[in-house]
C-alpha cells in the first residue's frame, strides 16, 4: 500500500515528541534546531527535545513519509548551509490532524469526568 493512501489513524497514537515535531512543522519548513526551539516555546519549556530524540524521530518520520527534507532555503547569506530543512507532507498533515482530533476527544472525556473545566 502506498504511503499516500495510508489511513492516518493507522499511525496513531503518536508519541509526544513526534506530535510536537509535526506541530512545529505545521507552520512551515524548519531545521532541526528551529524545531527544538519551536517545541520548547509552544510548551512553555516543559518539553525540550534533545538531539538524539529529535533526529531519531526525524529519521522515522522521513521513513514513514510524514516529512521530507527540502532543498529550498531562506536567504543563503542568513543561513548556515549545513542545516537541513524539513517539511510536513500531505500525509503528515493528515496524521497530525487525526492525532489532534484524537487528543481533543480525550480532553472532552476528561471534561465530562470533571477532571478539567469545560471551555465556553
Amino acid at each position: 500500500m502506498a504511503k499516500e493512501r495510508l489511513e492516518p489513524e493507522k499511525l496513531l497514537p503518536l508519541t509526544s515528541s513526534v506530535f510536537h515535531i509535526l506541530l512545529a512543522l505545521s507552520d512551515g519548513d524548519l531545521h532541526g534546531y528551529g524545531i527544538m526551539q519551536e517545541v520548547s516555546e509552544h510548551t512553555g519549556g516543559q518539553i525540550r527535545l534533545g538531539p538524539g530524540t529529535l533526529y531519531g524521530a526525524i529519521k522515522r518520520l522521513l521513513g514513514n513519509g510524514l516529512i521530507v527534507e527540502v532543498d529550498e532555503r531562506p536567504d543563503p547569506e542568513l543561513d548556515d548551509e549545513r542545516r537541513r530543512y524539513y517539511r510536513l507532507t500531505d500525509l503528515g498533515q493528515r496524521v497530525l490532524k487525526a492525532e489532534a482530533q484524537r487528543i481533543s476527544k480525550l480532553v472532552a472525556v476528561a471534561q465530562q469526568k470533571r477532571l478539567l473545566p469545560k471551555r465556553t
